[in-house]
């Protein structure tokens, strides 16, 4: 299972595939051998009896216990807790990030997304969470996002910051319920097209960027203007679509009984998306404000 950001490919329930096996709400029991009865079974390290080390204690049961009853599971309340905890740490980080690292510290805040962004490769590419590296890499995404926040609201677009933090809360709120109700409904097919999709963005802001370095001026156009906006409103999509991603790991790792140590996956995720969302939506809000 990889980290939850658009920029890296998901980490999901399934060796065979590497997805979770999506398309239908899953079950929180079924059989402890096999895959009769549960079809998200099949190829699930956590849903079957030989790769299961909490489902092989209940085989002589039929059925693994209820998520939650074991003290080493993964359970909503771990996720929630760490989440915020590591939410937390990028809030204090923005709060240091927006009084100190201005003007002539900018440079400062550059090396801490740097950094940042390094400490989430390692730890997206790490086969087990490691706490202290995603609350590291919480703390200096906090420092950047500070700076960049300070930087757009006092020089490009007053006011800024706060409608990026509303416009990320609707966001999360909006796909919530959207998962919630199933009218977003995360598949194989969902999922494969949302890493096509996402990729290409990537790629084409990395080429973008390439040309601002070398040939000077706003590059290919994506970061300002019509194609700008645009460009950014894909992006804020991308991150919301991967939010359900989020959403559905988060619901299959407590259904099957997942390790504790998951829940720090999903916070790191669920942050990474976040993270992501907002940094478009500022982007966004400077470009409309900008032009006028």
């Amino acid at each position: 299972m990889r980290s939850s950001n658009p920029v890296f490919s998901r980490r999901g329930f399934s060796r065979a595939t590497g997805y979770a096996s999506f398309g239908s709400a899953p079950q929180a029991g079924g059989p402890a051998v096999g895959t009769q009865g549960n079809p998200y079974a099949d190829g699930n390290p956590y849903a079957q009896a030989p790769t299961n080390p909490y489902a092989q204690q209940d085989l002589q049961y039929g059925a693994p216990q209820a998520p939650g009853t074991t003290a080493d599971r993964m359970t909503m309340d771990d996720v929630v807790m760490r989440t915020a905890l590591t939410l937390g740490l990028v809030v204090v980080g923005a709060v240091i990030g927006w009084i100190y690292l201005t003007d002539e510290r900018f440079g400062l805040a550059i090396g801490a997304a740097l950094i940042a962004m390094v400490l989430g490769l390692v730890q997206s590419f790490k086969r087990k969470a490691s706490p202290p590296l995603i609350l590291a890499y919480a703390g200096f995404e906090g420092l950047f996002l500070g700076a960049i926040s300070n930087f757009v609201d006092t020089k490009i677009a007053e006011g800024a910051a706060m409608q990026a933090i509303l416009g990320t809360m609707a966001v999360f709120v909006t796909m919530l319920v959207l998962y919630r109700t199933r009218i977003v409904r995360v598949t194989q097919r969902f999922t494969r097209y949302l890493l096509i999709a996402a990729s290409a963005f990537v790629l084409l802001t990395a080429v973008n960027l390439l040309f601002m370095v070398f040939g000077g001026g706003a590059g290919l156009g994506f970061r300002s203007g019509p194609l700008g906006i645009a460009f950014g409103v894909v992006g804020v999509l991308l991150g919301a679509f991967f939010l359900a991603l989020d959403f559905k790991q988060v619901e299959d790792g407590i259904a099957y009984g997942a390790p504790r140590q998951e829940s720090w996956l999903a916070a790191f995720g669920l942050t990474m998306t976040l993270v992501w969302i907002y940094l478009e939506i500022l982007r966004l809000v400077s470009i409309l404000q900008g032009d006028d």
